[in-house]
Parts: structure tokens; sequence; C-alpha cells
């Protein structure tokens, strides 16, 4: 299979990947969460405190401290029951387990484990088991030198308690959205990254996210058979900022030497599924993405803002943002048909913009020190915002400014765009649009630069989210939309950049559902 085509054509001609004849079985479908069968089990305190930090969790590293760090990045947070017209007098339910970080169709792909050095529980490597909010113990043993050899020597395990291992099973969300999934299995990986690096702030807790690594190496250590789930991202974890080690490459050694170190790790686990049918494409280009070896690793530079020839808008400082992160986790959701058209002064699009788009305390492991500008681009079309005419623009984030691109009214365009009228956008003042690398940086990081440019789309997308959610609105990400009309719309192609991914943001009604709230 021709990989380069293949990734091609899963962003811009997305139905060419998908068969047309996919039918989804509902009656089949994996849970959206994995359960493992048989291993020793440590629960998690289930009296979640709305705010934490007022709770004297006792140590930032006890046990109720992980559990309450968990809940609020990857855990169960709502029961959702709602119910929609089904032509006529016919009404369909649907009932979700929601999270406070979003997912395509709510499917939850990504798993989060966790290797741990704190009080109260074994050292080891420990699954989240999202269902029953416990840790189970995989690994028992210090694992310090196995994964610093594993990233290349480039983070200190040492000084820190543990890291976060994330993953993507593959079928959780092949199984109704076939190729395509692949693409939203970054951004959901990019999604819960930026959810857990806001809850990191909150807790104080520090995380270098780390896209580079010893694939091989890693799936081993957790056991898992990389022809159904494959780690994308591994973020050490520490109370206090730990500089990246310097690496040394008389030290390095490769993913099949590190592999030989552990026994060969045995699991069971459940997913209900008993028809899993063959994602081959999606393996192969996993496979292709795999490091061997540290000499692989590279650093990215970030984008250059090219605004010669430009007058920009200078935008006022924005409004202030709710400060209780918890709250804002707890309001954020996405209002599908429920917005409402309501003028947007402009001191609340500057603090959306301008919070979202502020720099991470911890950099990646692809940055470059002193690069202030992100490798993406935000772009977007505003209606009746007050002080700016109705057009497409692009943010400045070094000045705090708006380029206007075009003028004009452009809701009608995005809604014929969409594939499904998943969103009413005349009833949206605000669409904002993530812009990235058009090669996905296939230059640098071969096939790998697909999944990690849109795994930091992910974590932009969340940022925006959360953001809105602060100063009282919500957002609807989208990937349903015509990627190529948007590329011309801002003219991306002649930057070489395109469309990652189209967020709606406004006001909205109470959504029509019942919600339960897994929390006591």
């Amino acid at each position: 299979m021709n990989l380069d085509l293949f990734l091609q054509q899963l962003h811009f001609q997305s139905d060419v990947v998908n068969p047309r004849e996919w039918v989804v079985d509902w009656e089949d479908a994996p849970l959206p969460f994995k359960i493992y069968r048989g291993l020793q089990e440590f629960p998690l305190p289930h009296d979640i405190p709305l705010d934490p930090r007022e709770e004297g969790a006792g140590s930032n590293t006890a046990l109720s401290a992980i559990g309450y760090f968990l809940w609020y990045t990857y855990g169960l947070t709502q029961f959702s029951h709602t119910a929609l017209p089904a032509g006529g007098e016919d009404v369909e339910t649907i009932q979700s387990l929601r999270r406070f970080a979003p997912s395509g169709g709510g499917l939850y792909p990504n798993e989060l484990y966790m290797y741990l050095k704190v009080e109260d529980l074994p050292q080891g490597v420990y699954h989240y088991d999202v269902a029953h909010h416990r840790l189970l113990l995989l690994r028992e043993g210090n694992f310090d030198s196995y994964l610093n050899a594993a990233l290349g020597h480039n983070a200190d395990f040492e000084s820190g308690f543990g890291a976060v291992i994330i993953t993507s099973m593959f079928w959780k969300n092949f199984f109704k959205y076939h190729n395509f999934s692949y693409r939203l299995q970054g951004l959901d990986a990019g999604a819960l990254i930026g959810q857990l690096l806001e809850t990191s702030q909150s807790f104080r807790f520090y995380a270098q996210v780390h896209f580079q690594f010893m694939d091989r190496a890693v799936n081993d250590l957790l056991g898992l058979d990389d022809k159904e789930e494959s780690v994308y991202a591994v973020i050490p974890m520490s109370t206090s900022k730990q500089p990246g080690l310097q690496r040394d490459s008389r030290t390095e050694r490769s993913a099949e030497d590190l592999c030989t170190e552990l026994p060969k790790l045995e699991t069971s686990y459940f997913q209900r599924s008993q028809n899993v049918k063959e994602f081959s494409q999606i393996i192969q280009v996993n496979q292709s993405s795999m490091i061997e070896s540290p000499g692989l690793f590279r650093r990215l530079k970030k984008g250059k803002e090219n605004t010669e020839g430009r007058s920009k808008i200078p935008l006022p400082v924005g409004e202030k943002l709710n400060e209780d992160a918890f709250e804002v986790f707890r309001n954020r959701h996405s209002p599908e048909m429920d917005f409402i058209p309501e003028k947007i002064e402009l001191a609340k699009l500057a603090a959306l913009l301008q919070h979202a788009c502020a720099p991470f305390p911890s950099p990646t492991d692809l940055d470059r020190e002193g690069d202030p500008v992100s490798r993406l681009s935000l772009y977007g079309c505003f209606y009746q915002v007050e002080g700016i005419t109705d057009g497409a623009y692009r943010y400045d984030s070094l000045s705090h400014s708006l380029i206007k691109l075009k003028e004009g009214d452009f809701r009608p365009e995005l809604q014929a765009g969409m594939n499904m009228d998943y969103v009413n956008f005349h009833q949206i003042p605000i669409c904002l649009h993530i812009a990235g690398d058009r090669s996905f940086y296939k230059n640098e990081l071969g096939h790998r630069g697909y999944r990690i440019e849109h795994m930091e789309a992910g974590v932009l997308l969340q940022r925006l989210l959360l953001s809105a959610s602060a100063l009282g609105m919500n957002g609807h990400p989208l990937l349903g939309f015509d990627v190529n009309h948007c590329d011309s719309l801002y003219d991306l192609k002649a930057c070489d950049q395109t469309t990652l991914i189209q967020i709606p943001v406004g006001c909205h009604r109470p959504k029509s559902r019942l919600i339960g709230g897994m929390h006591s």
C-alpha cells in the first residue's frame, strides 16, 4: 500500500479511504474503555471533591491526589440521556458516558497507563481502569532506566514520580469510522493531552510531552500487541520543574535491545466485540511510524508568521477568564444544534484567542528553545463580533492582533461544506480553524508526522474549548467538513498549510438531555 497516498486521501479525500458499503454494527460495538482481567487492583477514592485543592488531599503524590488527577483528566464524569426526533412522533434515545476531554463520536479510542513511584502503591506500571476508577498493576518494579533509554535519555525519571502513557486502541473507533478513525485517534489523543496539561497545572504537577520514543520498547513494557493498540505519547510527571537530560549517543540502545530486557507480559482483557474486522491500513501506517533508535529523534522549527504587507487589527486586553479550572471542566460540552445567535464583544474574542494560544510552561520533545511561535496557525470566520467587520481572519499571537484576509459573511459556505448538518452555522458568530503543515512533517518525521501534527492540533483544540467554557461559551469540534474548501477560503495552499479541524464557538441554550454527574 502507498502510505503517502493513503494519508493524503485520508485528509483531502476522506470519502475515498472508506468503503461505501461500510455498515456500523452497533450491536457488536466495543466498550469505550478497556477492562483487564486478573490483575491486582488498587481502588481510587470515589468521593471526588468539586475542588480537590481545598479538600486537603495530603501529599501531592498521595494515592488520593493521583485518583483525583486521573478522574479530572480522563475519568467518567457524566451519564447522558438524550432524546432525538426520529420522524413523526417517534423519538430516538441515546445514552452515553462522557469525560472532560472530547472524543469523536464519544468513542474514546485512547487508553491511559501510568508508571508510578508514589506513597501507598508498589512501584510499577499500571492501567487506569476508567470503568471502575481504579489502578491495575501490570508490572511491578522500578523502570526509570528503561524509560529513560526508550526516550533517548531526554527526560529525568529519577526526580519525578512517574509518567503518564497514552495509547490508542484501533478497533474502538474503527468499528464506526473505518480508516477515517486514524485521523480521529491523533486528535483525540491530543485533546486528552491538552486536558492532562490543564489538570496538571491545577494540581501543580509538571508534565513534559514526548511524541518520540522507541515504540516497541514502550509497547513491550505495557504488554501491548501493536496490531491492536500502540503508544502515542509518553509524559513524565514530577512535582517540580525538571530540565531535560542531555542525550549521550554512547549510551543509546535500540528498541530491539531494550525489548530483550523484560520478560513477556501476558494479559487478558474484555472489549465486548465478537467480530473484530481487519484494519490493515492503520496497522501498516502505525508500523511505518515506529522509531527503532534514538538517532531518529528530531526537533522541529516552529512556524513563522508571515505578516508582511498585511495590516493588523490590534486586539484589546481580553476579559478575565474563570479561574476555577474544575468548574470550567464541568461546564464544557459540545452544543451541537443548541447554539443561539448572540453578538460577541471583541474583548471576549480577544481573551479566547490569547489564552488558548499562550505557550505552555513546558515544551514538548519536538520544540527548539527560544521559538515563541507555534507550528500551528489559527484562522477564523467571524460574524457580528463587535468592533470588526464580518470576514475571514488569521490570528497573530505574537502581536495579539487579527489580520483580515477576506471580508464577507461566510456562514452559508461553511454550512454547504459540511458532510452532515451537525450545527447551524447561521447561529454561530465564531468559527475557528486550526491549520498546520500541509505535508504533515513528512520530511522531518516520516509517516509519524501525520499523527503528531494531529495530536498538536488536539492540544490546541482542548485549550480553545476550555477557554470558551471559561468565558461562558462553548465550542463544538467538527471533522465532517470539506478541507479543500476551507483551505481555499484562507488561501492556505499558498503558505503550505492545510485545515486540521473546525471549531464553531458561541453562546448556546441548555441541551435537551438528562445528565447525571458521576461524582459524589
